[in-house]
């Protein structure tokens, strides 16, 4: 079982990640893991945070001379802006005249949309900073480099992961379930990651007209993962279901509010000629990994029943307009229960092409454990084999039997 927790706080010293159950003897380096930190990092949209922050991964534990070891893999980022916090975010009662950064005042006026205020009376925090710093996306940098380890697993088998940005506002890409993994996969400087010119250029337009308004935009990104082999997942149980613990693993994302599978709520008004994906032995899917069958159409997203079929598997998240305006909405003064603005922190204007990066980490730690779970293994060596046999035992299964 791959697993995998995060701790650390937005403006904290530092955030930490620790990765349970990944197989010996992988090969794993901090340049593995700050590859997709960097990417994080860019975006069409972003905030001044982000030419604050140049993250870094330091591997504390559970790797050694460059292969991991079959303990827990450890992973520690620095938060480069802790010296401006140091008073505000200290762990003790009484800072002392040494500390550095500003003295804030509390955090009283919640932000709508944000997990201010119901955090704030959950665990009955006066000031709502106890709530916010750990609700920030800041923590996705935890779970990228959590998911690059992931990632590093599910390429010593040959399954690729990438993702592009679909919707941005009112510009979109049409039938983005159609767009070809070798598209989205050569994806590298686009600011907003969208494999079709023309619509990038709409989305950097949406994106600047919310900037001069004061307003923030929101919209949605596909993630794919390429050559995954038919058998992941489960029928038998609703919490073995793959696209059910993919739904869940992306919905957690800070201001994901949908998730789909394939066609996604298109099903929901087409007629099942149009949403199925038929199976012929003619020719070869260009994403299937199921020998001597063939999907002329992936509509499925390489789901079914809770189980993968051989197709890419293609998932997409929904993405809500982030909960900070520079022109803040109506909210309530929580010490004085006056009408009131809300807290204004610093934010960005859009983050769906961060989001994008984070979500491909989100499927790679479930799409990780699931191989693990079927093939087994305490080393990669062993995972490897297995997962050969698997193949072989397909390629046999689906031999025509002589007449």
């Amino acid at each position: 079982m791959l697993r995998f927790l995060t701790a650390g706080e937005s403006h904290g010293r530092a955030l930490v990640a620790i990765v349970d159950g990944v197989p010996a003897g992988l090969a794993l380096t901090p340049d593995d893991i700050n590859r997709d930190l960097r990417r994080r990092q860019l975006g069409y949209g972003r905030g001044r945070r982000m030419a604050i922050e140049h993250d870094e991964a330091e591997i504390l534990s559970g790797v050694r001379r460059g292969q991991t070891i079959g303990s827990p893999v450890s992973v520690l980022i620095q938060n480069r802006d802790w010296t401006n916090w140091q008073y505000t975010m200290s762990v003790t009662a009484d800072p002392g005249p040494d500390a550095g950064g500003a003295k804030r005042a509390r955090v009283t006026r919640p932000r709508p949309g944000h997990a201010d205020l119901s955090a704030g009376l959950k665990y009955g925090r006066r000031d709502l900073r106890d709530v916010l710093e750990r609700a920030s996306a800041r923590e996705t940098a935890a779970r990228v480099a959590a998911g690059a380890i992931a990632r590093a697993v599910l390429r010593a088998v040959g399954v690729e992961i990438a993702s592009h940005v679909v919707e941005i506002g009112d510009a979109r890409v049409l039938s983005p379930h159609n767009v070809p993994f070798t598209d989205i996969a050569a994806i590298t400087d686009d600011e907003v990651r969208c494999a079709r010119p023309d619509v990038a250029a709409a989305m950097k337009a949406a994106i600047d007209r919310a900037r001069e308004t004061g307003d923030t935009v929101g919209g949605a990104f596909e993630v794919v993962a390429h050559r995954v082999p038919p058998g992941l997942g489960s029928h038998a149980q609703w919490d073995l279901k793959l696209d059910g613990r993919l739904a869940q693993a992306l919905m957690s994302i800070q201001a994901i509010k949908a998730v789909g599978v394939g066609l996604a709520a298109d099903v929901g008004h087409l007629p099942g000629s149009q949403v199925h994906d038929e199976i012929v032995t003619a020719g070869s899917s260009p994403s299937g990994t199921v020998p001597g069958i063939s999907r002329p159409t992936n509509r499925a997203g390489g789901l079914e029943g809770g189980v993968t079929n051989g197709e890419d598997v293609r998932v997409t998240a929904w993405m809500k307009p982030i909960s900070t305006l520079m022109k803040p909405l109506r909210s309530v003064d929580l010490d004085t229960m006056d009408a009131a603005e809300a807290t204004v922190e610093r934010s960005d204007v859009c983050a769906v092409p961060a989001a994008a990066v984070v979500g491909e980490a989100m499927v790679a730690l479930i799409l990780a454990d699931a191989a693990i779970q079927k093939f087994g293994g305490d080393s990669i060596d062993e995972l490897v084999a297995a997962w050969q046999r698997y193949g072989a035992s397909l390629a046999a299964r689906l031999t025509p039997e002589p007449r």
